[in-house]
């Protein structure tokens, strides 16, 4: 009897373990096809106040700068300053012969003294004939006479003092000075040289550079954007006052001083459809050198809505951006975005986001939309960098 029934259940437990067998194949293959599918690095889109920190191509000037040129003809004798030597207002730079200068001053001044010396006889005959007019010893017209000769004589003494007064100034112009301070250049002639014959000769330039400009320009099509965006509200403008401009050196060091925005033209350049900026930097330490070329970086602007993505999670093209992302099922989407710049190793999307997403930075360019992935999230980044 035992025997027997053992025998007429063999068929039903050959059916359950076939079902247990099938079972636990679904599950191995789907196991194996979980396995199978590629792992991706995503980053959640996070929606934040993000500053338009922009970067622009400058050029350093000096704060000052004079021509320093002989104003009065002769020979130079004598340079009285070291080139590349911080100088004064007032402090000497080089020595014109001044024998010429001087002999042509004392030459004034003997005719200035000529010249009062006539002034003095015309005013005694003046007085002489103003008494004798009186009682018509003299005719109207000798009297007349001598008022002219004292005026002609008065006239003389100011044109003999004009003179004097030009030839100290020549005279003391043979010593030629700094007009500024600042730090001198090289000398542009050496002693010996006739400068001044024809024109006033350059001798040497003086540099102003602490502080120091750095000039730059923006395109005029960003800045009008801006400011429609400002307008409209989508973005929230900086005021220039409070503008802090950054100086990054050739080799990607940042310089240890920042800049105020000085100046923001209220035209644009016809022949380069830009804005020119000037900014104004501390130079303590003269690192910073006339005519060099530097990156100007400044926050012009606050995107209150706004998300940062890494650098390698963008698929930019010529003619569209776009981030590849992972929808609730695990499957990938292509999402357009707007990525106008780039901050700090990371792209601003200012539209194509709302934040939460799972944004793909592992080969996203590799990713086929509709396809399934296994998830790892990256590190999200610091979103105030």
């Amino acid at each position: 009897m035992t025997l027997f029934s053992i025998a007429d259940r063999r068929p039903l437990l050959i059916a359950a373990l076939a079902v247990i067998l099938a079972g636990c194949g679904q599950e191995q293959a789907a196991s194996n096809e979980e396995a199978a599918l590629p792992e991706v690095e995503v980053h959640i889109a996070v929606v934040t106040t993000t500053p338009l920190t922009l970067s622009m191509p400058g050029r350093l000037e000096a704060y000052r700068q004079a021509e320093v040129r002989a104003r009065v003809a002769g020979i130079v004798t004598e340079r009285l300053y070291q080139e590349g030597q911080e100088v004064k207002k007032g402090t000497p730079l080089f020595l014109i012969n001044p024998e010429l200068l001087a002999a042509a001053r004392d030459q004034a001044a003997g005719t200035l003294a000529s010249a009062e010396a006539s002034l003095r006889n015309a005013v005694d005959k003046l007085e002489r004939y103003r008494d004798l007019a009186s009682d018509h010893s003299v005719s109207e017209r000798e009297y007349q006479a001598a008022i002219a000769e004292e005026m002609q004589a008065r006239a003389q003494v100011l044109t003999a003092k004009a003179q004097l007064d030009k030839a100290n100034l020549d005279l003391g112009y043979a010593r030629v000075t700094a007009p500024i301070d600042g730090r001198t250049r090289r000398a542009l002639v050496t002693e010996g040289a006739l400068v001044g014959q024809d024109s006033p000769t350059p001798l040497t330039t003086i540099e102003q550079i602490d502080p120091i400009y750095v000039n730059f320009s923006q395109p005029a099509t960003e800045v009008i954007a801006l400011q429609r965006a400002i307008k409209a509200g989508k973005m929230q403008g900086v005021a220039q006052d409070s503008m802090e401009v950054r100086l990054v050196f050739p080799d990607g060091s940042e310089y240890e001083y920042a800049g105020k925005l000085f100046f923001s033209d209220l035209a644009v350049d016809s022949d380069t459809d830009t804005v020119a900026m000037r900014a104004l930097f501390r130079n303590p330490g003269r690192e910073l050198l006339p005519g060099a070329y530097v990156q100007v970086k400044w926050t012009q602007a606050e995107n209150p809505s706004a998300t940062l993505i890494p650098r390698d999670a963008l698929v930019r093209t010529a003619e569209s951006s776009t981030v590849i992302v992972v929808d609730e099922q695990d499957q990938v989407q292509a999402l357009p975005v707007t990525a106008p710049a780039m901050q700090d190793g990371h792209w601003v999307v200012t539209s194509g986001l709302k934040g939460g997403e799972r944004v793909i930075v592992t080969n996203p360019a590799m990713m086929t939309p509709g396809s399934k992935v296994k998830v790892r999230e990256a590190q999200r980044p610091d979103a105030g960098q």
